[in-house]
């Protein structure tokens, strides 16, 4: 990697830029943030195997990341109530901008762009007025803020464009917060969670709140199959006696379907829903817990379970060769029934997909 830096520098210095992909970066399959045993924060680029292409450094402990759909560069978010991101070059190693949340606001951890790369998307809380944005960056013009427009709803914590379209589906927690109090949640007894769609240019299409006595189950991450299905995962703030849903599907202009589990595997996940993701396939939706240690298969035909994966402190999944890709806090990649690989790091909550056709 060091002699392919070397030359691209190289190039650059003669006035030659070439077309820099993320074959140039090691063509990683997954982004995943992790601390070392030291205590610090990095952001690692990981192979279809677990196997690490590159790491580089966090300024603090991070959450997600949003790869650019062309381009070798990855944003990396902080954790809620977190007010930075950094854009890193994952060629070069270099850091390419540094993103500060407006006074007012504080991100989510996640973002998403535009179809062709162009703007950034960023769920953010304007937490004076206690309502969801989502901020716009100019990925052209060294991520410049260009804008920002309502969420429809509070606590936006995840986004994910449509493939093919220019919409984005917006899981609103519906949880109020405050930087001042910490990540204390602020109006569980009056929290109304939704899924939202709405354009790239903040045109709102479409909201879907939970049934009333799901109220309490925040909405807080997404996964989107390429043609538009949206599976989503839950975090239960009500009684911890209850075993509500954790998982859920929604096409646009449907209804929402839930995915039950029996009550032993809900009790199992003490109400937390760590992440979700599609199958490489799109047959099956998995969720993961941390706290209970296990993962939840659903089908996504009918949202039955189907499957269940053992994995101590799991909690990043994605799609991979054999169905998903699983990271947990002991350092551990698998995939069901298999370890890929084992590192000496702790991985964060998600793991996020390079679409092959960007990685070559």
């Amino acid at each position: 990697m060091a002699s392919r830096r070397g030359f691209l520098a190289g190039l650059m210095a003669t006035g030659l830029t070439p077309r820099v992909s993320w074959a140039d970066a090691g063509a990683p399959a997954y982004l995943a943030a992790a601390q070392l045993p030291g205590g610090a924060y990095n952001l690692f680029g990981l192979t279809d195997t677990g196997a690490e292409v590159f790491r580089l450094p966090l300024p603090d402990r991070g959450h997600a990341a949003a790869a650019h759909p062309s381009r070798p560069e990855a944003v990396a978010f902080a954790r809620r109530p977190g007010t930075f991101a950094v854009v890193l070059d994952c060629a070069s190693g270099r850091i390419h901008a540094t993103l500060e949340a407006p006074a007012g606001r504080h991100f989510y951890g996640h973002g998403a762009f535009s179809p062709g790369g162009d703007i950034l998307f960023t769920p953010e809380n304007d937490f004076e007025n206690a309502r969801g944005v989502i901020g716009m960056w100019d990925a052209l013009d060294g991520y410049a803020r260009i804008g920002e427009f309502d969420s429809g709803g509070v606590g936006p914590h995840d986004t994910l464009l449509i493939p093919g379209t220019d919409v984005l589906a917006v899981a609103n927690g519906g949880i109020e917060t405050h930087p001042a109090s910490g990540r204390a949640k602020l109006n569980i007894p009056m929290m109304q969670p939704n899924l939202s769609y709405v354009t790239i240019g903040g045109e709102l299409l479409e909201t879907v709140d939970l049934p009333h006595d799901y109220r309490r189950n925040s909405l807080r991450h997404l996964s989107v199959r390429d043609d538009g299905l949206v599976a989503f995962a839950m975090q239960w703030q009500g009684d911890a006696a209850d075993s509500p849903p954790l998982a859920g599907l929604h096409r646009r202009g449907g209804e929402m379907r839930f995915a039950s589990a029996d009550p032993e595997g809900h009790r199992r996940m003490q109400g937390y829903a760590g992440s979700v993701s599609f199958s490489d396939s799109g047959d099956r939706f998995a969720i993961t817990s941390p706290r209970g240690g296990l993962v939840q298969v659903f089908s996504a035909d009918d949202a039955q379970l189907v499957e269940t994966v053992e994995s101590e402190d799991v909690c990043g999944v994605n799609a991979g060769a054999d169905g998903f890709v699983f990271t947990a806090g002991t350092g551990l990649i698998s995939s069901p029934g298999a370890e890929l690989s084992r590192h000496a790091v702790a991985w964060d909550n998600h793991l996020v997909r390079i679409p092959s056709p960007v990685r070559g």
